[in-house]
């Protein structure tokens, strides 16, 4: 078989992708393995492959190809999410091109346009992920709103509401007026903004005197019901009882105390908007305020307002700002550093608004959730983390669940009369409610009127790792019962709280179990200024155009190579290039094994016999390293350790060693070997590069049809021989010290060279001499007992060796060389004596810090020795 001289990504991607696809390796169904479950975070149905995919998908299904090579039932649920609010607004955006209104349109006939929309771009991520080399089970797929997940949700809704978990009331809300919807606390983003402080006058009813306010809002000042001080601030004492009159409306308002006030801010003196702050509002109830919402629900204002009917917001503010200044009360304006809260979805202002909605009652049903997570039942990687879910969930408040728009879960209320309702799954089961909560059997299904709103997307991806497997319509259904709860969780921090507790939350509540037992967290991808990737910023490149320039297994690794779990990766084209020259060398040490004639008759040499025996011990201690890096979900350094035990010790020193001379055969002992150890190595490496380690290893034998490297058992870790992994770790450094003495001397490869080492032979390891003699195409290598005169001499660790040379010695330029390496070795044992002589640092040092630093001592003394001898030896010459 005619192995190609480069390695083709696009065609091996293609081919193998839809080998395994084939052969069905990516398929799970239960039975008495081990399973290893994860549910990946559903991405927009309607969205395309982002940076921040790539990195979230390229861990998953590394870790997943792990699992199953380590003999696991490995089952990934791929799947989508309806995305409310994001999915809408396309809708609606593409009507707007159209011509079409939302507003003209019934909810039906915006449902059509929306599910044709679905339809025709939903799943494109999921076919782009599969180029990625993602191994879900796509029999498996799921989308939030298919008909099973539809009724999960409802289910749901239905029971907490029968628990007295869910309510309905007027509470100040989240209102994006770009969506024209409330969104949930955690969907509001806090920005820095420039702003400005405006000092606005009121006047005293019956006096001639005013009060002055300081806000950053003039618009709402259309909404004031009443000024307020701190009820300990002596300035407003005479106040008490009085009346001001609100500019613009010349509305009288009461003046009011309140502890909530800071004296300190401004003036000391807040104006009172209930409909439009959450703080008014609260100040509202305890006064018993009346509320004014000057505001539409597309931020223009109300009719309410009296003023600026129907202009939008910010024009409004400007206008206000006008009319105070007309009437004269506005007294100054400051520049102002404000924090603003815009919508996570839209990036338009939020507006806090009185407004009915729907809630869950968030702190009972909250508190295993957070034991879970505190008890380490629930592990979050990296542990940083921890502690920001605590604060989250020890102050969580009542969750607005109900969204105003058509595409989504609707609410399953059903109104008899204008105020009254009854909650059920269906309008048959709500009209019999409603019958008999009324005792009026002659009510009609004609009679109900449903809910108008839908539900938070969030309310039906929290389910998420449950109805993977239908487990609220079938709850003791065998897949349930076998894959839940999952295993590990890859997401975002900026998502812990909003949907990760709440999943945690779900799963306690609807299994009384946890939902998954690790939870890792990705950085965010950012461009090398530090800034999220964005396409308004130009600064995403396209992931498909990445994986047709440097290959998927490129890319993955790219990804991968420095992502520590919870820190940023900071993207640049090196990092898939460096992948992609991985992948080049991984084939170019295939196609050189390849390449040798196996000469049956020859025996094996000394130095491939000693040196495979290292290789497998080296393999077995990096073995233990992934393992163990895997097991803290420290991903980028199990790549990192695979990365080095191929290019570094495989391809740098173990081929150096055993590959024959130019054309020249190799005996079939060292051959065999090396297959086997590249094996052990494909397998190592596939679930971070599946496509190029099932070419290879199907090209290395012959394989029959439904062989694949994918569900081969992963080498396993096993005790490793320290003292000669050690032991070859010296004589790297005695070969690269020889090396350098030839460049040094301009002394050529082919001329052989004798190697002098001062040692007793019964005290030195002699094993992997010779691979010395054949690295190095040395002639001889004897044991002395003094220092030899006239040869260089050079130290490794703490022997010292001598190499004979014929010609001249440059003398002075030897000397300089060993003063320059006496200054830094005299440098280096002060600053270890530094360490010795300081007793804290002795007390309070481990046992093995310090003996090691004892050792660098006795080391450097050694060295000392040694380089102030040979300089006497060469100044007296």
């Amino acid at each position: 078989m005619e192995i190609p001289s480069k390695f083709e990504p696009g065609k091996a991607e293609s081919r193998w992708y839809k080998y395994w696809m084939d052969n069905g390796f990516f398929k799970s169904t239960p039975d008495e393995r081990e399973p290893y479950t994860i549910v990946i975070p559903p991405p927009n149905v309607t969205g395309v492959l982002h940076m921040g995919h790539m990195l979230n998908n390229t861990i998953q299904d590394v870790l997943v190809r792990r699992a199953r090579m380590l003999g696991k039932n490995a089952c990934w649920v791929p799947g989508t999410d309806h995305a409310s609010i994001a999915t809408e607004a396309k809708v609606v955006a593409k009507l707007k091109a159209e011509g079409i209104e939302k507003r003209d349109l019934t909810r039906e006939e915006f449902l059509e346009h929306a599910w044709a929309w679905t339809n025709k771009h939903g799943g494109i991520i999921l076919e782009q992920l599969k180029r990625l080399g993602a191994s879900c089970d796509w029999g498996r797929t799921l989308f939030t709103m298919d008909e099973k997940r539809y009724d999960s949700v409802i289910k749901v809704f239905v029971d907490l509401f029968n628990k007295g978990l869910i309510y309905r009331g007027v509470r100040m809300v989240n209102w994006d007026p770009q969506a024209m919807t409330a969104v949930s606390d955690e969907e509001v983003n806090y920005t820095d903004e420039k702003s400005k402080l405006y000092y606005v006058r009121y006047k005293i009813v019956g006096e001639d005197g005013s009060v002055m306010v300081a806000t950053t809002r003039p618009e709402t000042i259309l909404g004031d019901t009443a000024v307020c001080a701190n009820p300990d601030d002596v300035r407003y004492q005479h106040l008490k009882g009085k009346m001001v009159i609100v500019p613009m409306t010349n509305r009288e308002v009461p003046f009011i105390f309140d502890s909530y006030v800071d004296p300190e801010f401004g003036t000391g003196c807040l104006k009172i908007t209930p409909a439009h702050d959450i703080n008014d509002y609260e100040i509202g109830l305890r006064h018993k305020l009346p509320t004014i919402d000057v505001f539409n629900d597309d931020g223009t204002i109300s009719e309410r307002a009296g003023m600026f009917i129907g202009v939008d917001r910010f024009k409004a503010k400007d206008l206000a700002e006008k009319e105070l200044q007309r009437t004269g009360n506005l007294v100054k304006v400051e520049n102002y550093d404000n924090k603003i809260g815009r919508s996570e979805r839209t990036n338009a202002v939020i507006e806090p608004r009185l407004s009915m909605q729907w809630f869950v009652k968030m702190k009972d049903l909250s508190v295993p959730a957070l034991d879970a997570v505190m008890n380490d039942d629930v592990l979050i990687h990296p542990a940083k983390f921890k502690n920001l879910y605590r604060h989250w969930m020890e102050n969580v408040r009542d969750w607005c669940i109900s969204r105003q728009l058509y595409w989504g879960h609707r609410i399953p209320a059903w109104y008899y009369n204008n105020t009254e309702f009854v909650v059920a799954e269906n309008v048959t089961q709500a009209l019999e409610l409603a019958r008999e909560t009324t005792g009026n059997s002659s009510l009609m299904e004609k009679d109900l009127r449903q809910e108008e709103d839908v539900m938070d997307t969030w309310f039906s991806s929290w389910l998420w790792p449950i109805v993977a497997f239908d487990g609220i319509n079938n709850p003791d259904n065998t897949d349930i019962k076998y894959y839940y709860p999952t295993n590990d969780l890859i997401t975002a921090p900026e998502i812990l709280f909003f949907w990760v507790a709440r999943m945690i939350i779900a799963g306690y509540e609807y299994r009384g179990q946890k939902p998954f037992t690790n939870v890792y967290l990705t950085g965010l991808v950012r461009d090398q200024q530090r800034r999220k990737m964005s396409k308004s910023l130009g600064n995403s490149p396209e992931p498909i155009d990445l994986i047709e320039k440097y290959g998927a297994d490129g890319v993955r690794v790219g990804m991968l190579l420095c992502s520590p779990a919870g820190n940023d990766l900071l993207y640049e084209d090196s990092l898939p290039e460096q992948g992609r020259n991985f992948a080049n060398k991984i084939w170019n040490a295939f196609r050189l094994v390849m390449s040798w004639e196996i000469d049956e008759t020859i025996g094996q040499p000394e130095s491939s016999s000693v040196t495979v025996k290292w290789m497998e011990e080296i393999m077995n201690k990096s073995v233990s390293e992934i393992d163990l890096n895997f097991n803290k979900f420290r991903i980028s350094e199990a790549l990192m350790t695979t990365y080095k035990l191929f290019w570094d010790e495989f391809s740098g020193w173990y081929l150096e060693v055993i590959k024959p001379s130019y054309q020249k055969p190799i005996d079939r002992v060292t051959y065999d070997a090396t297959i086997e150890i590249f094996d052990k190595l494909l397998k190592v490496i596939h679930p971070f590069m599946p496509f190029i380690t099932e070419e290879i290893w199907q090209y290395m034998i012959s394989r029959i049809d439904g062989e694949s490297i994918m569900v081969a058992r992963m080498p396993e870790a096993v005790n490793f021989d320290k003292k000669l992994i050690e032991s070859f770790e010296s004589v790297k450094e005695t070969i690269s010290a020889i090396r350098t003495v030839r460049k040094s001397k301009e002394i050529p490869m082919k001329e052989k060279l004798d190697l002098l080492i001062r040692s007793d032979k019964d005290n030195f390891d002699t094993e992997f001499l010779s691979v010395i003699s054949k690295l190095c195409n040395l002639s001889g290598i004897s044991f002395v007992s003094e220092k030899q005169e006239g040869a260089v001499a050079f130290m490794v660790r703490t022997t010292e060796y001598f190499i004979p040379l014929a010609g001249t010695q440059d003398v002075e330029g030897e000397i300089v060389k060993l003063e320059e390496g006496l200054v830094y070795n005299k440098g280096f044992l002060d600053s270890v004596m530094k360490k010795l002589a300081n007793e804290r640092f002795v007390q309070n040092a481990p046992a093995n810090v310090l003996e090691m630093e004892r050792k660098k001592k006795s080391d450097a003394e050694s060295k000392i020795k040694s380089l102030e001898e040979r300089l006497d030896e060469l100044k007296s010459l």
